[in-house]
């Protein structure tokens, strides 16, 4: 009979998702379902809204209406019903730039805009599904199914080279190499403002608490992983700065957090405040400008650029670099024109 209730939660485990907050004490009034937009990862519009008219979000155990406005103090109980989803991957054909591919492992260079692998609202057309159109078989590691051949990620909207394995042998010790960060990882960035000189960031990343989407940095290990990026001036360009980023650890969001902490996100980043004028003229003509590189480039100037690793049979140090795709090269053109016009 005991093993029949594990077995009966372990069911309603893994059909529904149950969240419990208490708002902060500052926090302001604010309409329910706008605050769960901000509190909670993955959570779309729709389903929060779904959740609210079946009456699964209680506040202080009654429920509410999306209008109610959350005060400093609640608690607030959430039933989400687990989206259905595979987790078998469906194979579909789409094109893969591969870089370098031997019986053994293969580098892809991803492009901006591809999911690297199915998730939360993403279940095909990301690199994972294209991966197993074009080979039969790639290894998984423990805890992480439904990303075969997966040792490491990018973004959605940052481009460039991934390294993918073909077999579990080689998986488990590229996996050795990126958890002893001796892979070699630069990025190529485009910021705002003027970055002065070479530098270093480094403390721990974690869930922001005001918008559970973006990762900030905190003073205490308790709240985050510790992170480190050193970063490069290339090229300074008035109002943005060109600059290479390697990393020590790989930390979801990293860089883009880590630009963001010292005062210089990302050119056209979203997600961290780049997508707005943050430096430059108040010049009609300036906005303009500026504009026209964000039709251009709608995604964060972030670019996977180079990857080294020592190949787990041969023992040979293997670096890799890919050019910067053509939204990346146009928005640096045209910024490096306007700053050659302007001196």
């Amino acid at each position: 009979m005991e093993n029949h209730n594990i077995l009966e939660q372990e069911e309603e485990q893994d059909l529904f998702e149950h969240f419990n907050i208490v708002v902060d004490k500052g926090q302001s009034l604010l309409r329910i379902d706008k605050f769960l937009m901000l509190r909670l990862v993955n959570a779309s519009r729709n389903r929060i809204q779904n959740a609210i008219d079946a009456g699964n979000v209680l506040v202080n155990k009654n429920t509410v209406k999306s209008s109610y406005k959350v005060k400093p103090a609640d608690e607030i109980s959430i039933v989400f019903a687990h989206p259905p989803r595979d987790t078998e991957v469906y194979p579909e054909n789409i094109p893969l730039d591969i870089v370098y591919e031997d019986e053994d492992l293969l580098v892809v260079n991803k492009p901006a805009g591809m999911v690297v692998h199915p998730g939360f609202n993403n279940y095909t057309g990301t690199l994972v599904n294209a991966l197993a159109y074009h080979f039969e078989q790639l290894p998984t590691l423990p805890g992480n199914d439904g990303r075969p051949g997966l040792v490491h990620r990018i973004d959605k909207d940052t481009s460039g080279l991934l390294l993918i394995s073909k077999n579990e042998i080689t998986m488990t010790k590229l996996a050795k190499q990126f958890f002893d960060h001796s892979i070699t990882r630069k990025y190529v960035a485009l910021a705002w403002g003027d970055v002065q000189q070479d530098g270093r960031i480094e403390g721990y990343i974690g869930r922001s608490l005001k918008n559970r989407i973006i990762m900030d940095m905190y003073d205490d290990e308790e709240k985050g992983k510790w992170s480190v990026t050193n970063y490069s001036v290339l090229e300074k360009l008035g109002y943005v700065t060109l600059i290479s980023c390697q990393l020590e650890t790989g930390r979801t969001h990293q860089i883009r957090a880590h630009m963001k902490h010292i005062g210089h996100p990302l050119f056209s980043d979203a997600n961290y405040g780049g997508d707005k004028i943050l430096k430059g003229t108040t010049f009609t003509k300036y906005k303009q400008f500026v504009a026209n590189c964000f039709t251009i480039m709608p995604r964060q100037a972030l670019h996977a650029q180079t990857l080294g690793f020592i190949h787990p049979t041969t023992q040979r140090y293997l670096e890799f670099e890919a050019p910067l795709p053509e939204d990346f090269s146009n928005v640096l053109a045209k910024w490096r024109n306007y700053a050659q016009n302007a001196e």
